[in-house]
């Protein structure tokens, strides 16, 4: 038997493909499925000022982000900007300040203490860790206009113990500043939280559960910070900046917020790097990319434990510039251009603003063979 199936026409054996092919069909079979297309009618595509307006009635609106794209920071400060001068009372919630240090928000928008005092205060550096540059734009508009900051987040301490051993592990005292009205039990919430554990670098002891609980722990968090502001506020309209992961489709600080109060509300989030899909937020953004130049490095590994003055040399990058000023292992950086150091965040704060290739004095401690310290000074090209 052929591997056609034979049938019988006028007479002769024919295979069906051929005479499927004589009666116009193709022979194959097509995988024919639903595409699930969105149409977007892009006649009706807006911009940020057609946005600003579509707010104008919210009393919380949740912008969304990607902590390391420039471009949704600026995004941001356009949507606070354009809220300010509608006339708007404003308050700023950060997912980027802990709670604990919110004393120290508020006296830098009181001008009570310099920038770089305030990154010291908050521990910014140790507890965040992105480029403060990218929030710098928003954080001195609010400053210039008198506009609240809002330290949103727990205490790093606690999200980092519920990771190791859960919410059941954590003290007495850490236990007490956490919400004691969280819900675990959302199945599209749980969902997506799974996905992200599946994508997530970690170690073959991983606890799925505990990994929740920090999500828990960031979302609830978050959102009784917000309501109880909302709560004592009631005039002021709240602008929440986080990362995406806890504003889209409404869900992590959005729907936790709305199950403790009523309050007119907007999600925006960002559309790059991801496929379109209109549940992800009430308005998607799509802006260029814009990249911050780079900052200029010393090429040293520090240690930032050790116990002195400034803070010790452990080694050097490939083609590090201090290296080859003649800064060596062992010496202790005590000032950086203008800027003396005493922490890691002193260091962070005099070369923000520098670029490779420029030139900036180093001084140095170093230990004398006999006897005590020196101090020199090295002309270091940063890199």
């Amino acid at each position: 038997m052929s591997v056609f199936t034979l049938f019988l026409a006028a007479g002769a054996l024919v295979p069906v493909a051929a005479a499927e092919e004589a009666a116009g069909m193709l022979p194959g079979q097509d995988e024919i499925q639903d595409t699930a297309t969105t149409v977007v009618e892009t006649a009706r595509v807006a911009g940020l000022d057609d946005l600003l307006t579509r707010l104008a009635d919210k009393r919380v609106v949740y912008v969304g982000e990607s902590h390391d794209r420039y471009e949704d920071h600026l995004n941001q400060l356009s949507i606070i900007r354009g809220l300010h001068e509608q006339g708007r009372s404003l308050a700023i919630g950060m997912e980027f300040f802990q709670q604990p240090f919110q004393a120290a928000l508020d006296e830098f928008i009181a001008g009570a203490i310099s920038e770089a005092e305030f990154l010291r205060r908050t521990e910014y550096f140790t507890r965040w860790r992105f480029d403060y540059r990218l929030y710098r734009p928003i954080l001195r508009f609010a400053r210039e206009h008198g506009i609240p900051l809002i330290a949103l987040n727990l205490p790093k301490e606690i999200t980092d113990q519920a990771g190791d051993g859960g919410i059941a592990s954590l003290s007495p005292e850490q236990a007490a500043q956490i919400p004691t009205d969280m819900d675990r039990d959302d199945p599209a919430y749980r969902e997506r939280v799974e996905a992200v554990f599946a994508m997530h670098p970690k170690d073959e002891d991983a606890d799925f559960e505990h990994f929740l609980d920090v999500q828990l722990l960031w979302d609830e968090g978050m959102a009784e910070r917000a309501v109880a502001y909302l709560r004592a506020h009631p005039d002021k309209t709240l602008v929440v900046l986080a990362g995406t992961g806890h504003v889209e489709y409404g869900q992590g600080i959005p729907q936790r917020v709305a199950r403790r109060i009523e309050v007119p509300a907007a999600t925006v989030v960002s559309g790059s790097m991801r496929p379109f899909d209109p549940a992800l937020a009430d308005f998607i953004l799509y802006p260029q990319r814009v990249d911050l130049p780079a900052t200029g490095l010393l090429g040293v590994m520090l240690d930032t434990e050790a116990e002195g003055q400034g803070l010790g040399v452990q080694g050097f990058s490939e083609n590090s510039g201090a290296k080859a000023a003649g800064v060596e292992t062992g010496d202790r950086i005590v000032s950086v251009g203008d800027s003396s150091i005493d922490s890691y965040a002193d260091i962070r704060i005099a070369l923000m603003d520098s670029r490779p290739g420029d030139t900036l004095p180093v001084q140095v401690l170093r230990d004398k063979v006999i006897g005590g310290s020196e101090r020199l000074t090295f002309e270091v090209e940063l890199h």
